[in-house]
């Protein structure tokens, strides 16, 4: 690696050249059976024909334009996305960050349209937001906060799945205008409401008696990662406010805040912006997802495969100790160990599986949703004899 990139990441020792499907190859022409998809972003695999045309005739004719023009495949995606997210208006930018950083700037202003000098907003233990100043400082992890004090006031915390904390904070704090969270924490391990449904409407009822926004960030769950093209379509609720990015443009960066109802007008010009934010290839490469996620019916696979994937491991892991639990959300799948495992990753490389490991003990598995029954298997064949000779040391 080059001595002059900033030292920002603990990188693992390999370089990939190029990908198909859930595979990928690296300079020393080995193979890799990509679970993790670029951390849930290649939600189509690598080099998806439909993905790598859009994108080609889109860079022969247009990369990109100022938000000073009307853009036409902008408007085609924000058409698209409300007729499939039930959403009213649509602001795009380049990353989930951004995406949060603008729900963040919404609801304070919405705040400020109601006459509340200080709004706060209602977020989660162990939640992940993003690493821009607000975003972090509205993450509930002071791993990735410390060093960078003083954090953005305006939050206030309570614990994940906790419609009842919530309720607390409504009757003594007159302050909060929203509530922020993840249908299922991607970064804090995978973790999944005991009951997902109830709490989301819960929220929403909570924020409906008191004038507040609910704002979902599906950052990591959303564009069919759960198995509906939204993890909140699992519930019967509408957001206020919502935020995608990672799969939505299958690894071209793009990010979206999508609000409805009085939240949809709360941004006027001047308020908000982006330079690159919804450009034509961007755009282009999040319709030619979308599309192909409807055409390959991915959401459906993304069930099939994940409960497959979950209950391969559970067979695997019956009566292993040291093996905490197995949860899944479609392909959003953590394995949750009684101790950290980090240098699994590094282990698993080594067999050809690409994984990750969060929240310390929890290994994470984002698969592509194109993965085939088969490949699963290959990933359990790998993962499993590790873990367990992982856990008998």
């Amino acid at each position: 690696m080059s001595q002059h990139l900033m030292n920002t990441y603990g990188r693992q020792p390999v370089t990939f050249v190029r990908g198909e499907g859930v595979w990928l190859w690296d300079d020393q022409g080995k193979r890799y059976l990509d679970g993790l998809a670029g951390v849930a972003v290649n939600g189509l695999g690598h080099a998806h024909p439909a993905l790598v045309k859009a994108i080609s005739e889109q860079a022969a004719r247009l990369i990109h334009v100022s938000n000073v023009y009307n853009i036409a495949e902008q408007a085609r995606l924000a058409d698209r996305l409300s007729a499939l997210s039930g959403m009213d208006r649509i602001f795009f930018c380049n990353s989930g960050c951004e995406a949060n950083e603008a729900a963040i700037k919404l609801a304070r202003l919405h705040g400020h349209k109601k006459g509340i000098e200080h709004p706060e907003i209602i977020v989660m233990d162990k939640a992940f937001h993003g690493r821009t100043m607000a975003t972090l400082s509205a993450t509930g992890n002071r791993k990735v906060q410390a060093g960078f004090e003083p954090l953005v006031a305006g939050f206030v915390r309570v614990p994940f799945d906790d419609l009842e904390a919530v309720r607390q904070v409504a009757e003594h704090n007159s302050n909060v205008v929203a509530v922020l969270v993840e249908p299922v924490q991607g970064e804090g391990g995978v973790v999944i409401p005991q009951d997902a449904k109830a709490y989301l409407q819960g929220l929403r009822e909570i924020c409906d008696r008191n004038g507040w926004l609910l704002m979902l960030d599906e950052v990591q769950s959303g564009i069919a990662r759960t198995g509906t093209m939204f993890a909140f379509q699992h519930s019967g609720i509408y957001p206020d406010v919502m935020t995608l990015a990672k799969g939505l443009g299958s690894g071209v960066p793009i990010g979206a805040c999508l609000a409805k109802g009085p939240a949809a007008d709360v941004f006027q010009p001047g308020n908000h912006g982006s330079t690159f934010g919804g450009n034509p290839l961007a755009c282009s490469a999040a319709l030619a997802t979308l599309t192909a996620i409807e055409e390959e019916s991915l959401g459906a696979k993304a069930v099939e495969i994940g409960d497959f994937i979950n209950h391969a491991l559970r067979e695997e892991f019956k009566n292993v100790p040291g093996v905490v639990t197995i949860r899944n959300a479609g392909m959003m799948i953590g394995i949750e160990l009684d101790r950290p495992c980090g240098e699994l990753v590094k282990q698993a490389l080594a067999l050809g599986l690409l994984i990750n490991v969060t929240a310390d003990k929890v290994i994470r598995l984002l698969p592509p949703l194109v993965m085939s029954k088969a490949e699963a298997q290959q990933l359990v064949d790998i993962l499993a004899p590790l873990v367990k000779n992982f856990l008998s040391q």
